[in-house]
């Protein structure tokens, strides 16, 4: 009867080697799942951080160029319907650099206003404040990004 013992027991533990593989398995699975799902997210803030950055470039970019060509400020300004190169190049790059906008259909077109600044006694240009907002579209998603810059424009005399 010894001898039967030591089987008995073998015989109740068959089956629970591979039931502790089959949950080191499933927990191995879950976790390499949960390191996918964060890389997926990482990745989604990276792209958002990158078109972000364009954006505020872009819309720098712009704004220096208006300071350095004071004397066209005016023509730089959605309000002037007319084409003026500087700004039609500038919104063409705003549109191959940033995705879902589409200057040719009036997709989320980027915008430059004018408007005056404050002005003080003795003051022989008043400044000029200059909104600069960039919109777009990022890929698979449905809500529209935003950046917007505002500045004070004045030209500088002697």
């Amino acid at each position: 009867m010894s001898q039967n013992m030591p089987r008995r027991d073998l015989q109740g533990q068959s089956g629970v080697v591979l039931i502790e593989a089959l949950l080191g398995i499933l927990i191995f699975s879950i976790g390499i799942l949960a390191l996918i799902g964060m890389q997926s997210v990482a990745v989604k803030n990276t792209v958002d951080a990158r078109y972000r950055t364009e954006a505020a470039y872009l819309a720098s970019s712009v704004v220096s160029q208006v300071r350095l060509d004071m004397a066209n400020i005016t023509l730089y300004s959605d309000s002037n319907t007319g084409s003026y190169a500087p700004r039609t190049t500038w919104r063409n790059q705003v549109e191959a650099t940033l995705p879902g906008i589409n200057i040719a259909s009036v997709q989320r077109v980027p915008s430059i206003s004018l408007v005056p600044g404050p002005t003080y006694a003795g003051d022989l240009d008043a400044p000029n404040q200059i909104t600069v907002v960039v919109r777009w579209l990022q890929p698979g998603e449905t809500q529209e990004r935003r950046f917007e810059i505002v500045s004070m424009l004045s030209r500088d005399l002697p």
